[in-house]
């Protein structure tokens, strides 16, 4: 539940659906639309100078001085559209994704060409399915992955070599990652280039013993057909996940040792910046952790290891972060309780506990070797600022003034950084900064959308802490209607998500279906329950285990506290969610005794059993183990509970919803008739996790005039 060379696809993907936006919802799409931003932005080799995506061209800028843009391709033909780009490391080449053809979540197939001078040529022609191409260090090399298997295209001579032979559908993956390492490691190229070019290893994925998933699709034909694929399961077999390593000049392959058990996660693979090979290897259960460097002489030795007796949290491309080819940096929770910085020797072992506190560092920047610059909720949980410090922890700087949430762009070299700032007053404001935080100029602002949000007076987030029955603090933000009236009753609806480690309640601009209600007199809420993130590690892990229970509890308490509230109706509260949150609407629904009036489950989880090994073992172990933490809170087992006479339940899903099956839905319908329940259902034919690629708007216009007929 929860990008490579090619990350833009996931920006496209918020937008509002192929059909328009109407009613309600077609005003708060318009009003999201307005908020600015910057696409594809890229640092120059140089630090001076960046380039960024207008239009159907790249255009490059220099960082210090404010200027007309140089267009870096030649004229666009008709056929070429730019989902993402990649220069060479010589800057001289410029590879570009045209159009995307998605696979699931995150993965897609692209049409690929190379930019040099005045030519624009397509490339890859030979290719039936490219993804995931990448520049060799050198330059001269593109690899890529085509129907499970990796590729190498010489750029000079116009050649493609075939590095591996045995890729097939539902089988054996090489280059690329199957569907649940994509969706929950959150990557899809699995090679990497040694530095020197000579060299490309690579992950290869044997799924031929996984489960096989049937997911029905429509498609508007006579005969509906079976669209299969391997998805385990929690507690099912998993792949076996091997690391290759090919030597480019002779085509020679090796397999490289990773230990005796294959029932293991390998999440990253790389190469330190002096050319050794380097991998993760994580244990099926997740609570141990390991960075195994490969010696040139075939000698294996781990050079960093984390074990946590309930979880690891999942890693990233930022938890370690080689700094030479001695150094790296780790980001880990471990040793204090919070997310924090150290910095380590491969020869010496830990050198330095670089960042402390009783808060927690999100987000590595960058590092030029002597300082580290990094995102932290030192401020509040709620937001996000950047910081720079020495790598012995001395000299800290605090570079961003702004009070709610950044996101950070760094120049190479670290001698410039864009930044996004937003806070729940102030839409998207975009700016060049040196590397001490000083604002350069100004690249975006939104002030149409600020001014017409001043102007109509459009309620925001305001935010508080609540105590619950038990003595937890959690965090919550409410928004009220125009022309609150204290005196008054409203209804109110609670929106959450309430996953492990997940934030709902933060400082940052953001405008969704649930604010239309505002417009209509309803109050909105949201509260941060037990399990979530960036609050320290015994927060985020005392869920563990029993996935639902503590969560709803916790929403359950604050509907009872907004009840309590003497301008609440306490008749009129309703909640909803959407994944991890349908989870909890409906546990919510089932377990309140008539508390919620109305209830809507979007794409919901109701049964642990039925969602992925990596996401669910994570957090409540394998079932072999640990049953009671899948069946004890599964909604699909409560249906008896739900009281229809006062609250009305809505359940929305896609069919073609590859992540959180239809199935879910499908089973909680079957235990609802069974108890004789009444409940209303929505279904989206052909559409995914998130309704695309047509129905985004649509479900979300659905939801406000379910809201307004049934609270």
């Amino acid at each position: 539940m929860k990008a490579q060379l090619f990350t833009l696809l996931a920006a496209a993907a918020v937008g509002t659906g192929t059909v328009q936006a109407r009613g309600e919802y077609a005003e708060i799409a318009r009003l999201r639309s307005m908020n600015e931003t910057v696409r594809g932005i890229r640092s120059m080799a140089d630090g001076e100078h960046y380039t960024i995506l207008e239009g159907n061209n790249i255009v490059r800028y220099g960082y210090a001085t404010a200027g007309q843009g140089e267009q870096m391709l030649p004229k666009p033909t008709a056929n070429l559209v730019v989902t993402d780009y990649a220069f060479s490391p010589d800057e001289r080449q410029i590879l570009i994704a045209s159009g995307a053809r998605p696979i699931y979540r995150h993965s897609y197939t692209t049409d690929y060409f190379l930019a040099s001078g005045n030519s624009l040529m397509p490339v890859l022609r030979e290719a039936e399915a490219p993804r995931d191409a990448s520049f060799s260090p050198d330059g001269k090399l593109i690899a890529y992955s085509d129907r499970n298997d990796l590729y190498v295209y010489d750029t000079a001579g116009k050649r493609t070599r075939r590095i591996t032979d045995d890729g097939a559908w539902n089988s054996v993956i090489n280059g690329t990652t199957d569907w649940v390492y994509e969706e929950e490691f959150g990557f899809t190229r699995a090679y990497a280039f040694s530095p020197d070019s000579r060299r490309i290893a690579y992950l290869r994925f044997d799924e031929s013993e996984v489960p096989l998933m049937e997911m029905m699709r429509f498609d508007g034909k006579l005969y509906n057909q079976a669209y299969s694929f391997k998805y385990p399961k929690a507690g099912e077999r998993n792949s076996t996940v091997e690391v290759w390593v090919c030597d480019l000049a002779t085509g020679t392959r090796e397999r490289i040792d990773t230990g005796g058990e294959t029932d293991q996660y390998i999440p990253r693979i790389g190469w330190t910046p002096d050319g050794r090979l380097y991998f993760f290897r994580l244990n099926r259960r997740q609570n141990t952790f390991e960075v195994i460097l490969c010696e040139p002489n075939g000698a294996q030795r781990t050079i960093y290891d984390e074990r946590s007796q309930q979880y690891v949290e999942r890693v990233d491309d930022k938890t370690v972060t080689f700094i030479d080819g001695d150094r790296f940096l780790v980001r880990q929770e471990g040793h204090t309780g919070y997310m924090h910085l150290y910095l380590y020797s491969i020869r010496k072992g830990l050198l330095a506990q670089v960042t402390k506190g009783d808060w927690e560092v999100t987000d590595v920047v960058g590092t030029d070797g002597k300082r580290v610059w990094y995102l932290s909720t030192e401020t509040s949980p709620l937001r996000r600022n950047l910081y720079s410090v020495r790598l012995d922890g001395k000299d800290k700087r605090r570079l961003t003034t702004g009070e709610g949430y950044y996101a950070i762009a760094p120049s190479a070299g670290m001698k410039y950084y864009i930044s996004t700032f937003s806070n729940a007053t102030t839409p998207n404001r975009v700016e060049v900064c040196d590397n001490e935080g000083n604002p350069i100029r100004t690249l975006a602002d939104s002030r149409k959308l600020r001014e017409e949000l001043a102007a109509v007076q459009r309620p925001v987030r305001e935010f508080f802490t609540f105590t619950t029955e038990r003595g937890d603090t959690l965090n919550a933000y409410i928004v009220k209607p125009r022309g609150f009236d204290a005196s008054q009753r409203y209804p109110v609806l609670l929106t959450q998500y309430s996953g492990p480690g997940s934030q709902s309640v933060s400082d940052r601009w953001s405008l969704d279906w649930e604010d239309a209600l505002t417009d209509k007199g309803y109050i909105v809420v949201c509260a941060d329950g037990r399990g979530t993130g960036f609050r320290g590690e015994k927060f985020k892990k005392s869920t563990y285990g029993r996935l639902g229970a503590q969560e709803v509890e916790d929403q359950l308490s604050f509907a009872r506290y907004m009840a309590s509230q003497p301008y609440v109706d306490p008749a009129r509260i309703g909640i909803y969610g959407w994944s991890y949150g349908g989870f909890m609407a409906l546990g919510c629904a089932m377990k309140g005794h008539g508390l919620f009036r109305m209830a809507i489950a979007v794409a919901p989880v109701t049964s642990w059993r039925y969602y992925d090994s990596i996401y669910t073992e994570i957090y409540n172990n394998l079932p072999q183990y640990n049953a009671a933490g899948y069946d004890d809170n599964s909604p699909i087992n409560f249906a008896r509970m739900l009281d229809d006479t006062k609250t009305r339940l809505l359940i929305i899903h896609g069919t073609a919803d590859d992540n959180v099956h239809f199935q879910n839905s499908v089973e909680m319908a079957r235990a609802l008739n069974r108890c004789g329940k009444q409940y209303d259902m929505m279904v989206y034919p052909d559409q995914n996790h998130s309704m695309q690629p047509d129905d985004t708007a649509n479900v979300r216009q659905k939801m406000i005039e379910y809201t307004l007929e049934h609270l």
